[in-house]
């Protein structure tokens, strides 16, 4: 049995270290303090027993828990991110354990009337009965995903103290920077050495994941002139105004708070304005790659037809790509998901397979050659005040990564 308490002081140690990650930063990690938990954990790899720690220049962490069998069994990775996201404060979080959660409001922080309430966050009603970890309502926790690093740590821990449980080589990856983008950009996968991996950075017990959006983003500018009020007819240009014009031409129901399931959207994430230049940054998502590909030409359209309209060019769009639907590589090894499924049910856990609205280090990993799943980690609101995570589903998924290990080494000798 995984030991309850050793769960949570793991977790709490460290999600009490603020590792939030920076987008405009240029270097790696993106933020000095994410060096704080990474030194950490490499220390605590070791003095559990795990066989070639490493960490390299960029704070990306790599273990090994070597076969304790003597027939041929793949190497397999389990992977997870030790930044926070930076929309929402990860310093100084106070957290609050919910011993037999009674299925009802839990008062976060009573000073500022901040309520965790399942009349509004529904999936709360899951876990009566369970012992829950939540913020004091002034942070955000870090389940993700230090809730999945946990689960790798004391899996690894308790494989290595019970050696009856076979199972063959298994590597293990702590990255940086995942919540801006960048958790794969510096990966060495062929250092890693596993024939496949899983990401544990899932939400509801249970989820297992194996397609993602398509993503991209794109930032739109838009060019005014500004001349005095009192002397502009004729002559101002208000660039404010322009982009309110783009922004209104675009589906209004294919946004975030409109959409579903595999329903795509366009996210206007940021705006800055003035008279002379307004900026808008959006986020592009689908999971089906035409669709994908149809919405961005959808706003490099919607680009030239305002600028034919003002006849001369007044708006410009810039239009990356961030990440692929790992489905595409992941499919053709569809037994690395099929272990993962057959591993909760023999722990009694229902599996729900369904696509990520959303990109882990995962998605990317895939199309550098590792084809990588992601698995429920238990926490469930993230990047918010109201994140929480059930000790019990950290207990599960724990269970999962072994149960994984020991049916890959039985598939490998059957």
């Amino acid at each position: 049995m995984i030991d309850k308490q050793h769960i949570i002081n793991r977790f709490v140690s460290y999600i009490t270290i603020d590792t939030e990650s920076d987008p405009k930063s240029d270097t790696t990690p993106s933020t000095k303090k994410q060096w704080d938990l990474a030194n950490k954990l490499a220390e605590e790899l070791k003095a559990i027993g795990m066989q070639d720690v490493t960490i390299d220049e960029n704070a990306y962490i790599m273990a090994t828990l070597p076969s304790n069998v003597d027939h041929e069994v793949p190497t397999i990775g389990f992977i997870s991110h030790f930044d926070t996201s930076p929309d929402f404060t990860g310093a100084n979080v106070k957290p609050q354990i919910v011993e037999n959660y009674n299925g009802k409001d839990i008062v976060l922080n009573a000073e500022e009337d901040i309520v965790l309430s399942p009349d509004y966050f529904e999936d709360l009603l899951l876990y009566k009965g369970q012992t829950l970890i939540t913020t004091d309502g002034t942070t955000l926790l870090g389940a993700d995903d230090k809730a999945g690093i946990t689960e790798i740590v004391s899996a690894m821990e308790y494989l290595i103290n019970h050696p009856e449980i076979q199972h063959g080589p298994i590597r293990v990856g702590f990255t940086p920077d995942e919540e801006i983008g960048r958790g794969a950009h510096k990966f060495d996968v062929e250092k890693f050495g596993a024939d496949w991996a899983y990401t544990m950075d899932g939400s509801q017990i249970g989820e297992l994941e194996y397609e993602n959006f398509n993503a991209a983003g794109a930032v739109v500018k838009v060019k005014g002139k500004i001349v005095h009020p009192g002397y502009a007819k004729g002559k101002m240009v208000n660039s404010m105004y322009i982009a309110t014009e783009f922004i209104n031409s675009l589906p209004r129901l294919e946004t975030p708070e409109h959409t579903e399931g595999y329903e795509g959207f366009f996210h206007l994430y940021s705006i800055q304005g003035e008279v002379e230049e307004t900026i808008l940054e959006y986020i592009i998502r689908d999971h089906d790659k035409q669709h994908f590909e149809a919405r961005k030409e959808v706003m490099v359209k919607l680009t030239n037809d305002i600028n034919e309209q003002y006849e001369r060019e007044v708006i410009t769009i810039d239009i990356k790509d961030q990440y692929f639907n790992m489905k595409e590589k992941v499919e053709p090894v569809m037994h690395i998901v099929d272990i993962a499924e057959e591993a909760m049910k023999q722990l009694g856990i229902k599996p729900l397979i369904k696509a990520i609205r959303g990109g882990t280090d995962g998605s990317q990993l895939s199309y550098m050659g590792l084809p990588c799943p992601n698995i429920f980690a238990g926490g469930h609101n993230f990047h918010g005040r109201y994140e929480y995570v059930p000790v019990e589903s950290m207990i599960k998924a724990t269970e999962v990564i072994c149960k994984i290990a020991e049916l890959t080494a039985l598939k490998a000798k059957s």
